[in-house]
């Protein structure tokens, strides 16, 4: 009888998740079984932190628009001013409130003495 060579599908499935994993340290770029949780741990996180990084990013753009409101007048504050732009029916998200707010203070103060008239 002659011999049955193994076929190539597993081998370039393990070589696929190893190049996945090449810059992990230790075993969990050696090892198949370790290379394979510790794959599904990175996608994991991929997924968590993707919408933990929009979460973070509009806590940051809201924290430097209610500094610069603050800095206009005590009794103002950011909530007033996203409750005023609402009403206005102005369309600017907070993103570009920030960044407004961070390179022209005085065109933030423009628009909220627009919006409190």
């Amino acid at each position: 009888m002659t011999r049955i060579k193994r076929g190539y599908i597993a081998r370039r499935r393990r070589t696929k998740i190893s190049l996945f994993a090449s810059s992990f340290r230790g075993a969990h770029s050696r090892l198949t079984r370790t290379i394979t949780q510790q794959r599904i741990r990175a996608l994991v996180s991929a997924h968590r932190d993707r919408d933990r990084k929009k979460r973070d990013f509009r806590r940051l753009w809201i924290t430097r628009i209610n500094a610069v409101i603050r800095e206009m007048g005590v009794s103002y504050s950011y909530s007033r001013l996203i409750h005023n732009l609402y009403k206005k029916q102005l369309l600017l998200n907070r993103k570009i409130l920030a960044q407004i707010a961070i390179s022209n203070r005085n065109c933030l103060y423009m628009i909220s003495n627009e919006i409190i008239k």
